[in-house]
Parts: C-alpha cells; structure tokens; sequence
C-alpha cells in the first residue's frame, strides 16, 4: 500500500477516535450514527470506522429506486447495516409535493436522506474530489438552529462543549473522515484489504446510488431504465397522475413526454424546443 495512503488511513481514523466522546455523548449505546449506501465510499468508511475500534451503528436509508443488486450486496456482505424502509414511496412523495425531483429542486435527498442521524454524531463517506460543492465542506459539518458551519475537527474542537447544549431535534453533526481521499485510494483501500465490491462496478456502473437520480446525465438515466424498466413504469404513473389532476403546467400530450423531458434534464422551453417543435418541423417538410 502507498506510503501517501496509509497516512491518510492513519488521519480519518485518528479523527473518527477524536470525535467519539461526542457520539458517546449524544448516543451512548450506539455511539456514530454510519451513513451507508452499499457504494464504494461508505465502504470504506465503515471498514475505516472497525479499524478505528469507535462504537457505530451502520444504517442505509431505502429510497423505493435503489438497484436491486445493491440491497442484496449490502444484506449479504453487511447483514449488521440496519436497512430504513421510508414510510412513502418517492413516487407517492412526488405527488404529496405536486412536483418531480430535478436538478435545481432535488428535494429527494432532503426527504429520504439527510433526515436520518439528527440530534447525533453522523459518519459520512463524501470526498472533496467528487465535486466542486463537496470541495468546499470541512472534516466537520455542522447545522445547529439551521446555521450550517463547514470546519477542520481543530477548529470545531475549539466550541465542542458549547456545541453540546445546542444539538436538538434535528441538528446535527456530521464528521467525513475519508474526505481527503481520491477514487484511487478508495479502490486500493478496498482491494488491499480484500473487501468486496458491488458487481454494478464490474459492469461499467460509476455511481450506484438511486435509480435516475436528478444528478444523472440523460445517458446515464437511458441506461438505467434499460435495465430497471420498472421504475420507468413507476414514473409515468406517477407523472399521469399529475395531468390527471392538472398538477403539471407544461403542455404535455402524454405521461412519456413528461417522462422524456424530466429525465433530459433540460429546462421545458429548451426541451419543447429541441423535440416537439422540432419535429412537428420535419414532418411539416417531409
């Protein structure tokens, strides 16, 4: 193993055995509270948080579009991950908010995520090298009475019995320890140590998190339903449902018009545009 990892391996665990008299504090039976996905990076973090010897308590969140695959990765390989069922589909959620997860409204996570792990200690396995948003978040991230503070453990350290007084119903703290690392070192770490991966990596899977998540490209989304018809056939009830009780203002013809533009990720005007004036063009001069 690389000199450069083993250091980094050595930091996220020395900061893990840092902030665990604040998980014991908060939740002295089960200690963190461990974000887990069944992708590669919450994999590392668990097996980063054994090594570490901290007490946690690994659960995965089900949002009613995860692959198949994946559930039965995780039950296999990880039978101590708590599953979490939500108590409403997200199809039956778009409709409670009369609106479809996009992009720039990406209300899913906040729904079937981010809620988990309040007034606790949360693991969380987010690099900085994943995006320009992840770049700017800190080893610790905390929400206390809806202030968001994005700070190196150093510096949260400093105000940390302060900190204690203010966690509440759904403040939170959340520590990434593995923030630091690349793709590559979450592959080396995972291979080094002979830990098994999910197969949807070995079929040309990069992320496998939900099923035509509004972060997708419009390709990846096609690929996704080519092999999950169902959620497709999910999608466009839902999305009839929304043109039956006039929920929808685009001028749609159909559930699959609705389907094709919501998974181009396109703004309406520009999708109405590029397809349906376009077409109705070409056959005005055939």
């Amino acid at each position: 193993m690389r000199q450069s990892l083993q250091n980094k391996i050595d930091y996220s665990i020395d900061l893990i055995r840092k902030a665990e008299k604040m998980a014991l504090r908060l939740d002295p039976e089960n200690g963190f509270w461990l974000a887990f996905s069944g992708g590669k990076d919450s994999q590392a973090l668990y097996h980063v948080a054994q090594m570490a010897g901290v007490r946690f308590k690994a659960h995965m969140n089900l949002t009613s579009v995860d692959p198949p695959e994946v559930i039965r990765f995780v039950k296999r390989q990880y039978p101590d991950v708590e599953l979490i069922r939500p108590r409403m589909s997200i199809y039956d959620m778009a409709k409670k908010k009369h609106f479809l997860p996009t992009r720039t409204f990406r209300w899913c996570c906040a729904k079937f995520k981010e809620i988990s792990g309040a007034g606790k200690v949360t693991l969380i396995g987010i690099r900085k090298e994943e995006s320009a948003r992840r770049a700017k978040r800190g080893e610790v991230s905390t929400s206390i009475k809806g202030k968001r503070n994005e700070e190196s453990f150093d510096q949260w350290s400093e105000h940390e019995e302060k900190m204690v007084t203010c966690v509440e119903g759904k403040d939170k703290i959340l520590v990434s320890p593995i923030i630091h690392w690349t793709e590559r070192d979450v592959w080396e770490f995972l291979n080094e140590n002979g830990i098994p991966h999910c197969e949807l990596y070995d079929q040309g899977y990069t992320r496998i998190g939900c099923i035509c998540c509004p972060m997708s490209g419009p390709r990846q989304k096609r690929k996704e339903i080519e092999r999950w018809p169902h959620v497709k056939r999910n999608w466009l009830k839902a999305i009839q449902w929304f043109i039956d009780y006039g929920y929808i203002d685009h001028n749609f013809c159909d559930a699959e018009t609705g389907f094709k533009w919501w998974i181009s990720g396109k703004p309406f005007k520009e999708f109405y545009a590029d397809n349906v004036l376009q077409q109705k063009f070409e056959f005005t001069n055939e």
